[in-house]
């Protein structure tokens, strides 16, 4: 049976070892993305309330955890957003729904609070299949100006991005000091750190213009 929750207190140290398990070597050698949850709940713009693991006959397999953002507009004004990640998903139970269902819950959870939209960062093929576009649709740029194929959004009603335009600012929760990072990955059981091709296509996907033109 698959039940999807809010996480607690309880599980934080799973979520972590889960979060670090999913996310190993998949990036860069290692892995932050444990160090991230693990800060990120002490942070303002935190969102317990959109944060949900997801169970299977009782065990956790996976989590995901939303953060407050906000578009920056030309005059100044801010226009609030919410974002999400990390996403984790046990590595044996990859491939199998579960994140599907994950996502799925979150987004229709942010709808039920009322939220605009959500604003993330990450593979277009990972999101597309949920409505998320690249913000250059929107006329949302990254902080320096420029849209990325990584950076998507997905309004959560009809015209809730219509004649919204600026910059997007994620929390400064996603950037956690990196400083605290070595004392805490010795907290868990050594995993080794490999340099692998895929992590090369990251560093390349995450800096990718978008150069569509949009209609």
């Amino acid at each position: 049976m698959i039940t999807i929750r809010n996480e607690q207190p309880k599980d934080y140290r799973q979520v972590e070892e889960i979060t670090r398990k999913a996310f190993w070597n998949l990036y860069f050698p290692g892995a932050s993305e444990h160090y991230l949850v693990h800060t990120m709940r002490g942070h303002k713009d935190y969102m317990p309330e959109l944060s949900f693991v997801i169970e299977e006959n009782g065990e956790i397999i996976g989590s995901i955890h939303f953060t407050h953002a906000k578009v920056i507009t030309p005059g100044g004004g801010e226009i609030s957003v919410v974002s999400f990640g990390p996403v984790s998903i046990k590595p044996e139970r990859h491939r199998q729904g579960f994140g599907r269902a994950l996502i799925t819950h979150a987004i229709e959870s942010s709808k039920t609070h009322g939220h605009r939209a959500i604003v993330l960062g990450g593979f277009p093929y990972h999101y597309k299949p949920y409505g998320f576009v690249g913000t250059k649709k929107y006329d949302i740029a990254m902080t320096d100006g420029k849209f990325y194929t990584g950076v998507m959004a997905l309004p959560l009603y009809d015209g809730a991005l219509d004649g919204v335009s600026g910059k997007i600012k994620f929390s400064d929760g996603l950037y956690p000091d990196e400083n605290g990072l070595e004392a805490y990955e010795a907290t868990f059981p050594p995993m080794k750190k490999l340099s692998l091709p895929h992590q090369k296509a990251f560093e390349q996907a995450a800096s990718e213009l978008d150069e569509q033109e949009c209609k």
